[in-house]
């Protein structure tokens, strides 16, 4: 095993716009740091929030972690600070918003499912 085979340099990488099933959610960016080719999906990102961006309320279904690197968000009431780390148990449901922007790394082992708000 050459250990630079999984070494990811996130200050390389460009932000993206996050664009998911064709819907992009404005003022959110993202650095994908581990991409698993069997799923066809990046299970270790980074994600920024530009002041006043937002993630629509959703499920995890295998559980999700998250470390506030940068700023500040609010995940269900409750405002998360950099150094902050945020363990979702699986079927975990929240939406994410920023009030002054924010840089969070997050694992996701499984794809999220987006919900209604009127499910909480």
């Amino acid at each position: 095993m050459n250990i630079k085979d999984y070494i990811t340099s996130s200050e390389n990488l460009e932000w993206k716009p996050l664009i998911e099933h064709g819907v992009h959610y404005q003022g959110v960016s993202v650095k994908s740091l581990y991409f698993d080719r069997a799923t066809n999906r990046s299970k270790a990102i980074l994600l920024k929030f530009e002041k006043g961006a937002s993630y629509p309320y959703h499920s995890h279904p295998a559980g999700e972690e998250i470390l506030v690197l940068q700023g500040s968000c609010e995940i269900y009431g409750e405002t998360l600070g950099r150094g902050d780390y945020l363990y979702t148990p699986p079927k975990g449901e929240h939406g994410v918003n920023s009030k002054s922007g924010c840089v969070l790394f997050l694992s996701v082992p499984e794809e999220i499912v987006l919900l209604s708000e009127d499910n909480h």
